[in-house]
């Protein structure tokens, strides 16, 4: 009997496991230049997960692409003064796309495939709080990252670059306006911030880029 339950349940873990690794790219209604060049920007958040299954990751690179194709034609449909019904539309299929990621990656890498979408904008805006301010305390640090955690969710909807840098910037003055309320003399940090910077010599663009507000 155990033998046979043993059997039932393996073979149910093959045909789920097959079921799972054949995810189509949805090209319909798409221009094919516009397809290509959505298969190598998926291709290239996949090539950063490191997955070593051609088969998953061929089908983790057709979930992004047709999450790509989907904001498209949904961003398509509305003008400036559908605003409500393009954002009720979008968080109708916002889940959608973690949900079916998840059949394949880690929750790591899952977050890996949003950073990728939103161009690492998570990791680089609060390292650079964290930079121009390392008096920060658990708890502000823990709130910083919950709201670039929610700009980033905001700005995987986006319809191009410049709504997805939308979102951060704007959850970037919320965060700067709170650390005012708390406080902190964000010139100040700011200004000693770049002094370091300048000390020790070129880094990144974090820098300038909390600058900028």
């Amino acid at each position: 009997m155990k033998k046979v339950l043993y059997a039932a349940i393996l073979s149910l873990f093959s045909l789920t496991t097959t079921n799972a690794q054949s995810v189509p790219l949805n090209t319909e209604g798409q221009d094919s230049a516009y397809v290509e060049t959505i298969k190598g920007r998926a291709q290239k958040i996949v090539d950063g997960l490191g997955l070593t299954d051609a088969t998953k990751a061929e089908s983790v690179r057709n979930i992004i692409a047709n999450r790509y194709f989907l904001l498209n034609d949904i961003h398509a449909k509305y003008d400036k003064s559908q605003q409500d019904a393009l954002q009720a539309e979008l968080y109708k299929h916002h889940f959608e796309l973690a949900s079916a990621l998840a059949l394949y990656l880690t929750d790591e890498q899952i977050d890996a495939v949003k950073d990728g979408m939103t161009y690492g904008r998570l990791k680089r805006d609060y390292q650079a709080q964290l930079d121009m301010i390392p008096t920060l305390t658990d708890f502000e640090k823990q709130q910083i990252l919950i709201w670039l955690k929610e700009a980033r969710e905001y700005a995987m909807d986006a319809a191009d670059s410049k709504g997805k840098h939308f979102w951060f910037d704007k959850y970037r003055g919320r965060t700067n306006n709170w650390l005012s309320a708390r406080g902190y003399d964000l010139k100040k940090e700011r200004d000693a911030w770049m002094k370091r910077n300048a000390a020790s010599g070129p880094k990144n663009n974090a820098a300038s880029g909390l600058n900028k507000k």
